[in-house]
């Protein structure tokens, strides 16, 4: 049985630390480990600062939405704004020798590296990323020794 939860936020700078935090209380529920409750938390953090800073670009009349999905297999984060939307061709790419001393642009770059899967879906109405990570099944327990 899935467990849903959701969290509306401003578009504050301020509501990122409220995303990562959740997060960190979901992935905790969930069982993952330290590490890996650290990495989720991480790319929640910066997909919201990207819906935050660019999609909405900090207009008070927009809100960010945070649906967060646990199954017995994954944990599956949406983060929508309600922007314009953008072109993911024109993302530059962080690991250009051109890009390596900016300051931002590494955001969707981190979530990748930190989840098992991100998609991206940009629309006019808004953009929705789909963050996933998959649990790992329990080891099983040896049986006893006689």
């Amino acid at each position: 049985m899935a467990q849903r939860q959701a969290i509306v936020l401003d578009s504050r700078i301020e509501s990122v630390d409220q995303a990562e935090a959740t997060a960190e209380r979901v992935a905790a529920s969930a069982g993952f480990d330290e590490s890996e409750r650290h990495r989720i938390a991480m790319a929640v953090r910066e997909i919201t600062v990207n819906a935050v800073m660019h999609g909405n670009a900090y207009d008070r009349g927009k809100k960010v939405t945070i649906e967060f999905q646990l199954s017995p297999d994954e944990l599956v984060v949406k983060i929508s704004d309600q922007g314009a939307g953008f072109d993911m061709e024109v993302v530059a790419d962080p690991l250009a020798p051109e890009n390596l001393l900016r300051a931002s642009g590494r955001g969707i770059f981190l979530a990748r590296a930190f989840m098992d899967q991100v998609d991206v879906q940009p629309s006019s109405a808004g953009t929705s990323v789909l963050l996933i990570k998959h649990r790992q099944p329990p080891l099983p327990t040896p049986p006893p020794h006689k």
